[in-house]
């Protein structure tokens, strides 16, 4: 217990308070997975947020094995008042990574629980533990011959389906709005008590994963984005293993071109033609692929014509809409007629798998994705810049047009006022988009470290006056985007805070909720 001198607190708690339960903490899951030494807290204390990582720096951390440790502990964290600031896999990169919101607040990481309880091969789901992570998942179902497929976000081979989840995160394959597919939560409150929500509220129910809305209100959605709780398993819907996919591209070189292809898309997508989509913008394919010193050596953002010729120079478009299809071989043929015939209106070079070339376009990483072969191919893209800095930011659209090429011009041009290049594109969710954009930046600089935390409040300030809302965040910009929703959603979530944990121990400051 080396560097232990507890001289770092948690907001509110003594020495002596902070010492006991520590130590009762030990008792509980053992002395090696209990610390407050500065050096074992070092994973815990790293963020690529565009402000000092001192805001963020933890008391202490604690590793409970199972959920009844995990009642354990937040029995002692409610008696002593403490906060802690609960992680899965702590590999939300961009988005706060394992480091807690605030400053003093005690890591509850759950890698040790890394149970996959159950998979149905007839049903097609998983029960798992919040340790478990996409790869463990998918070696799995490979060893025991289970053919189902996982939707991966960007992070699969490291990060794990429980936190990608409760964060709303997104995926690729046809489940790909993760949140529309999981269903059971076992949730440890404040007070050490267990909730299972849905039909897991009936004693040795056989449907509490396939059925989500078991009796009376619906509560699974307080526990995502939320600090309401500490949920300790989930159950996630997989998909069954298609006879035949197959992937094609569709790429534009102007952006108008690239507003009537998402009109496209939502319609092929609100009739099933297609059941995924990614529209990227070909920068986020250059900054996985080149460092930003390989193709432009100005000041400021690179100019819109400049983009479009690095682009061009490298035989691409400067959008591409990446769709895959499943099915029988008669269903893929079929669909893949109806896409090509409606891509046609717009103008765009289409291309299917296999075809000559393909293979040098961004296909292939997203194709990878789309059909059960995770990849960490996307975060090359923090080699763009260099400096280890990276802040996204995720509004969602109507998937119209119209409206898509609205509010990337609007964020295209905060990104130009501050110097800061887009790094993004658009994943479809049927009637709505989420543009997913990357502001990246030196640590190590900083003047540049305040010019992108400029830039990200003044994103969500002009997103929020032209009627965006951003559904997701990192740890710095919480309190920011909860404001946007107004009062009444503030003062809601509050009340539900100060019933379930009146003492405010659970993640205090996750999404701006606080007691």
């Amino acid at each position: 217990m080396a560097n232990e001198d507890l001289s770092f607190l948690p907001p509110g708690v003594s020495r002596e308070s902070f010492a006991a339960a520590l130590k009762e903490w030990r008792a509980i899951v053992g002395d090696e997975y209990v610390t407050a030494d500065v050096e074992r807290l070092a994973p815990y204390s790293k963020v690529m947020l565009p402000e000092p990582a001192e805001r963020h720096r933890p008391a202490g951390a604690v590793a409970p094995a199972s959920s009844e440790e995990v009642q354990a502990v937040m029995k002692v964290a409610d008696k002593y008042r403490i906060p802690v600031w609960m992680i899965s896999t702590g590999k939300n990169l961009g988005y706060g990574d394992a480091a807690p919101a605030t400053a003093g607040q005690v890591v509850l990481d759950l890698k040790r629980m890394n149970r996959i309880i159950e998979v149905d091969e007839t049903l097609c789901y998983a029960l798992v533990e919040p340790g478990v992570t996409y790869m463990q998942l998918k070696q799995y179902l490979e060893e025991n011959n289970i053919p189902l497929w996982i939707s991966f976000p960007s992070s699969g081979p490291v990060a794990g389906p429980m936190g990608n989840t409760l964060d709303r995160g997104v995926g690729y394959n046809r489940y790909g709005q993760h949140f529309e597919n999981f269903c059971g939560l076992e949730v440890v409150l404040a007070d050490g008590s267990v909730l299972r929500t849905g039909m897991g509220g009936v004693e040795n129910s056989r449907e509490w994963n396939v059925y989500r809305w078991g009796y009376g209100p619906w509560v699974d959605g307080l526990f995502s984005q939320s600090n309401f709780g500490v949920v300790t398993k989930m159950g996630i819907w997989l998909m069954p293993k298609p006879a035949v996919s197959r992937g094609f591209l569709c790429g534009w070189n102007d952006d108008d071109s690239m507003a009537k292809g998402m009109d496209v898309v939502r319609g092929l997508n609100l009739n099933k033609v297609i059941e995924n989509g990614v529209l990227g913008h070909t920068m986020y394919y250059i900054a996985q692929t080149y460092r930003r010193s390989e193709i432009y050596t100005g000041h400021g953002a690179i100019p819109r014509d400049r983009v479009k010729q690095i682009c061009n120079d490298i035989g691409l478009g400067i959008w591409g809409h990446i769709s895959t299809l499943y099915g029988t071989e008669e269903q893929v043929e079929v669909n893949l007629k109806i896409a090509r015939e409606a891509f046609a209106t717009t103008g765009g070079q289409f291309a299917v798998q296999g075809d000559p070339g393909i293979e040098k376009t961004p296909f292939h990483h997203w194709n990878l994705n789309m059909t059960n072969e995770p990849t960490l191919t996307e975060f090359t893209i923090y080699n763009y810049k260099g400096g280890g800095g990276s802040s996204w930011l995720a509004p969602v659209v109507r998937c119209e047009g119209s409206e898509v090429l609205r509010q990337f011009n609007l964020m295209h041009g905060v990104l130009d006022e501050f110097g800061f290049d887009y790094i993004g594109g658009f994943l479809i969710g049927g009637r709505h988009a989420e543009q997913l954009t990357d502001i990246l930046y030196d640590r190590n600089d900083a003047e540049e470290m305040d010019r992108a935390y400029r830039c990200y409040v003044k994103m969500v300030e002009e997103l929020h006056k032209a009627g965006y809302g951003i559904y997701r965040t990192s740890t710095a910009f919480m309190n920011h985007l909860a404001e946007t929703y107004g009062p009444a959603q503030r003062a809601f979530n509050q009340k539900l805070k100060r019933a379930l944990d009146p003492n405010g121990v659970i993640a205090p400051g996750k999404s701006g909720i606080n007691i």
